[in-house]
């Protein structure tokens, strides 16, 4: 079964377990069904199944990580479309993002101390809400563990796309701009993806608040930290 190692044959199964994941949520609504989250899953376990290493998978999946950079760059497309509404709204965005940032990086430090995690561990886990890309390179510069902080940038944004709608509709906030920002601050990419479900403003405001954290993130995060007293 040579084939089941053919990276091609890989970048497929992925390709079409995220379409019935997808088909599977839509037909049922359940938020818990998570189309990232259950292609994970089904992935490992064919993996696992069937004896294939990680490293066989990756040589597929890279072509894969390839197109993300590209598709994070076709998020201006709604910001573009949202233009007007920015501009009018500029300030409040920029300061609503900024206390976002600060509050996703401290509360994190401080939960993870409050358990006893360790300095490589709260490095790593400090910039969790901002795309992968950015996270790892925010990790790697303060001497964290990159491959930890990936893992997390991953769950935090199921989460937040699992839940993040249900957490604002029960704490009443109802501003399509407010919702929007919200998602992509705390939940990047992959919360945003579930922004666009509800609606294309929803969706043009969380790839505001992605890409103003996640500039945020990296500018301000290292002061944090050495704030913090966690130091290069």
């Amino acid at each position: 079964m040579l084939y089941l190692e053919n990276k091609y044959f890989l970048i497929a199964l992925t390709f079409v377990v995220y379409l019935c994941a997808q088909l599977l949520q839509r037909r049922t609504g359940l938020a818990f069904l998570n189309p990232i989250l259950l292609t994970i899953v089904v992935l490992i376990v064919v993996l696992l199944g069937a004896g294939i290493d990680y490293e066989t998978y990756e040589e597929g999946g890279s072509y894969i990580d390839f197109w993300l950079k590209p598709a994070v760059v076709a998020l201006g497309v709604p910001l573009y479309r949202q233009l007007e509404s920015i501009k009018k709204q500029l300030l409040p965005i920029l300061v609503a993002e900024l206390a976002g940032c600060i509050a996703g990086i401290v509360s994190v430090v401080v939960v993870a101390e409050l358990f006893g995690a360790s300095r490589d561990v709260i490095v790593s886990l400090a910039p969790k809400s901002v795309t992968t890309p950015i996270a790892m390179e925010v990790a790697q510069t303060m001497n964290g563990i990159p491959a930890l902080t990936a893992a997390v940038v991953v769950c935090t944004g199921i989460f937040g796309g699992m839940a993040g709608f249900r957490l604002m509709r029960i704490t009443k906030v109802k501003s399509p701009i407010a919702q929007g920002l919200s998602i992509g601050t705390a939940a990047h990419a992959v919360g945003t993806s579930s922004a666009m479900d509800v609606g294309y403003r929803y969706g043009a405001f969380s790839s505001l608040g992605l890409t103003l954290n996640g500039l945020f993130t990296a500018m301000l995060s290292p002061f944090i930290l050495s704030y913090l007293g966690y130091s290069c």
